[in-house]
């Protein structure tokens, strides 16, 4: 991982966005993707020179209302804006202290018996390296039979990348990919020696499926979508997940996955040993 992770995300920003995207004119033939460094200095109120230092890692303490023009001018979401402020955070805390906590692999007794109310429904809670720490039954019941819970502790990023049943677990497979490399971004900064000592390991293992992902900067962690999901015995599921996001002194989330249509209901019902229709689609 790069350490101008700040810099690296603000020129990805800058040269995916199109000057009509911007509001501005195409112009002569341009020799660089999206915006130029000119253009988008104007819109943020900026210096030229001081969103280049910005981009090349020169200065890495912007003020808020700096990163908060810039994320006007390149119309940043939520997430994205969530994501550059973490980044602006990672950067301080290098130098504001070495010593970094592991990840966190206790859950909390009011969190594990909020998992034991949701019951049959999947869920479970991740930590910041993709390792579940704990789940429902019905999780089990859904990730067992195809290997996401294999390992002490099971690691999600390690089944995506380096477990051949991956690619037939999720049909898309290549956004899952990102997901799991953005949430991995969005919560671990390159300056944790867990993290670091994790991506040595997948980047020797999985290679450049995973180390491309990982030096690309734009790369943002999914709070909620729809994943196709292949079970050995449901067959093909479609799964709405929501992130839950615990305290931040957990260092956890919580991933709840909910059938996104009927056919999915019905499957995850007999799946989970349960009358009809007790699995509400969403929006059912």
């Amino acid at each position: 991982m790069s350490d101008n992770e700040l810099g690296a995300f603000l020129r990805a920003r800058r040269e995916a966005m199109t000057p009509a995207e911007a509001g501005l004119p195409a112009g002569p033939r341009r020799r660089t993707p999206g915006l130029r460094r000119t253009e988008l200095a104007m819109l943020a109120g900026i210096s030229i020179e001081y969103l280049a230092r910005l981009e090349q890692g020169r200065d890495r303490n912007p003020s808020p209302q700096v990163l908060g023009a810039l994320s006007e001018a390149l119309r940043l979401p939520l997430d994205a804006r969530v994501h550059l402020r973490n980044l602006m955070k990672s950067g301080m805390q290098r130098h504001m202290c070495a010593v970094t906590p592991g990840p966190a692999r206790e859950v909390r007794a009011t969190v594990r018996a909020l998992l034991d109310r949701l019951g049959p429904t999947p869920a479970a809670v991740v930590n910041m390296l993709g390792e579940t720490v704990a789940y429902t039954d019905g999780y089990a019941r859904l990730a067992g039979p195809v290997g996401l819970l294999d390992g002490d502790p099971p690691n999600r990023l390690r089944f995506v990348f380096t477990d051949p049943r991956a690619r037939e677990v999720f049909p898309d497979w290549d956004r899952v990919a990102d997901q799991q490399v953005g949430a991995l971004s969005f919560a671990v900064t390159g300056s944790d020696a867990h993290m670091a000592e994790l991506a040595q390991e997948l980047t020797v293992t999985a290679g450049r499926a995973f180390s491309d992902r990982l030096r690309t900067p734009g790369l943002l962690r999914a709070r909620s979508g729809v994943d196709r999901f292949v079970h050995p015995e449901a067959g093909e599921l479609r799964l709405a997940y929501e992130v839950l996001e615990l305290p931040e002194t957990d260092g956890q989330h919580m991933v709840v996955h909910l059938p996104a249509d009927e056919a999915t209901s019905s499957a995850l019902d007999g799946l989970m040993g349960r009358r009809p229709g007790t699995l509400r689609a969403v929006g059912g």
